[in-house]
C-alpha cells in the first residue's frame, strides 16, 4: 500500500508519526511519502519539503510568504497526482491541506483522501464540513461527538480517540522530586501558569495571569507558581516573568513539565488543548482566553456552544469554571482559583469530569494511532 501523508505542524507530525507506525504494525509492506517532521521522518517518510515551512499563522505571517506557500500547494498536487498513492493522509492544517485536495481531485476524483482531525464545526463555522466533504472521503476524529457532524456532511468518520491518552506522564516520585528540587515543600500550594504557546496568547494573558497569582498570593502567601512553556515562546516567557514582582519557576525540557503538570495542586491556563494535558494529571483548573475586541466579538457572535473548555464539553459537564473575553480580567481568575483551593467538593466535580473525559478519549484502550491506522485500512477496504 502507498500512502501519502501531508503534515504541517509539529502537532500533526505526532499524530502522523503514531498513525505511521501503527499502519506499519497492520500492513508491514506500507511504503510512505509525502511531507513531515522529525517524528514522521523516523517512521521512514522522506519529507519532500521542511514542514516548518508551513507553519505560519496569521494574515501578517502568511502575506510575505503567499507567493512560496501557493508553490508549495502546487508542487504537492502535483507529486499526489504523479504518483498516484491508494491513499492520501492530510493531518489537520486545513489552509493548505484542503487546497491541495482540491487541486489533486480536480485531476484526479477518484483519490482516496483521509483527513486526521475533524474541524470544529460544533463550535462555530458549522460550513466547513460541507466545503470539506467535497474533496475529503474520511475523516479521522479526536473528540466523541464529531463524527454524527462530518456524517451529515457526507464524510464517513471514525473516531480514533485523543493522543494525550497516550502521552507520557509522570508518576508520584517523579513528582515529589521536581518538588524537592525547587524547594517546594509538599504541604505547599503549587499552582502552574500557562498563558499559551503563541507570542501574542502570552502578551495578552501574561500580565492578567500575573496580577491575578499576585490576588492569589495576598490571600495565601505560601503558593509557589510554576510556568511550562514551550520554545516557541520560552525566551520571551523567562523575559516577561522576571519582571513579575515575584518571579516564578520557569521550565521547558519536556521531563520538567511532565513532572510539574504531575506535581501541581491547581493550574490557572489559557483555552486550548492543555485543559486534556491537566485533566490527564487530574490538576484542577480555571481557565481564561481573550482576543482583540474586534476579534472576540467576531468569534463570540459566531460561537454554537457556551464553554469552549475542552473537559466540560467531553465530560458534558461545566466543572471547569471559565473566564472568557470581557470576563477574563484578574479579580475573576484569582477568586475562581481561592474558591477551588478552599473547596474540596469543587476539586472532587472536577476530578470526576476529567476521570469522565479521559475515558471518553480512549484512556486505558488501543492507542490512538493503531486505532487510525485501523480506520484507514477499514475505509479502503469498504
Amino acid at each position: 500500500m502507498n500512502v501519502f501523508v501531508i503534515a504541517g505542524e509539529a502537532s500533526g507530525d505526532k499524530l502522523g508519526a503514531a498513525l505511521m507506525a501503527g499502519l506499519k504494525t497492520l500492513s508491514p509492506d506500507v511504503a510512505f511519502s509525502g511531507v513531515g517532521g522529525q517524528s514522521m521522518q523516523g517512521e521512514g517518510i522522506e519529507s519532500r519539503f521542511a514542514m516548518e515551512e508551513l507553519s505560519v499563522m496569521g494574515l501578517a505571517e502568511i502575506v510575505p510568504k503567499y507567493r512560496h506557500l501557493k508553490r508549495l500547494i502546487r508542487d504537492t498536487a502535483d507529486a499526489i497526482i504523479a504518483q498516484a498513492p491508494d491513499v492520501v493522509i492530510s493531518i489537520d492544517s486545513p489552509d493548505f491541506c484542503l487546497r491541495v485536495a482540491r487541486l489533486v481531485k480536480a485531476a484526479r476524483p477518484s483519490q482516496k483522501w483521509v483527513h486526521y482531525v475533524a474541524p470544529s464545526v460544533w463550535a462555530w463555522r458549522p460550513g466547513r464540513a460541507r466545503k470539506m466533504a467535497k474533496v475529503v472521503d474520511h475523516v479521522l476524529a479526536l473528540l466523541p461527538f464529531e463524527p454524527p457532524y462530518m456524517q451529515a456532511a457526507g464524510m464517513s468518520c471514525d473516531f480514533v480517540g485523543h493522543p494525550v491518552v497516550a502521552e507520557p506522564r509522570a508518576d508520584a516520585d517523579e513528582a515529589a522530586q521536581f518538588r524537592a528540587a525547587h524547594g517546594i515543600g509538599p504541604e505547599q500550594t503549587m499552582v502552574l501558569c500557562l498563558p499559551g504557546s503563541r507570542k501574542s496568547e502570552v502578551n495578552r494573558l501574561g500580565p492578567r495571569f500575573d496580577e491575578a497569582l499576585m490576588q492569589l498570593r495576598d490571600r495565601e502567601p505560601g503558593v509557589r507558581v510554576v510556568v511550562p512553556t514551550v520554545r516557541g515562546v520560552a525566551k520571551m516567557v523567562r523575559t516577561m516573568t522576571a519582571r513579575w514582582p515575584v518571579p516564578p519557576i520557569v521550565v521547558e525540557a519536556p521531563q520538567d513539565k511532565r513532572a510539574a503538570f504531575a506535581a501541581a495542586d491547581l493550574a490557572l491556563a489559557a483555552s486550548g488543548t492543555v485543559s486534556l494535558e491537566l485533566a490527564a494529571n487530574r490538576t484542577p483548573m480555571v481557565i481564561g482566553y481573550d482576543a482583540s475586541r474586534i476579534t472576540w466579538h467576531i468569534i463570540w457572535n459566531m460561537m454554537k456552544i457556551d464553554t469552549v473548555t475542552l473537559v466540560n464539553l467531553v465530560s458534558d459537564t461545566r466543572d471547569v469554571p471559565e473566564f472568557l473575553g470581557p470576563s477574563c480580567q484578574a479579580r475573576n481568575l484569582s477568586a475562581s482559583l481561592l474558591e477551588l483551593m478552599e473547596d474540596p467538593a469543587r476539586r472532587s466535580a472536577q476530578v470526576a469530569a476529567m476521570e469522565l473525559t479521559m475515558q471518553r478519549l480512549g484512556e486505558g484502550g488501543e492507542p490512538p494511532g493503531l486505532r487510525a491506522a485501523k480506520s484507514v485500512i477499514a475505509f479502503m477496504n469498504r
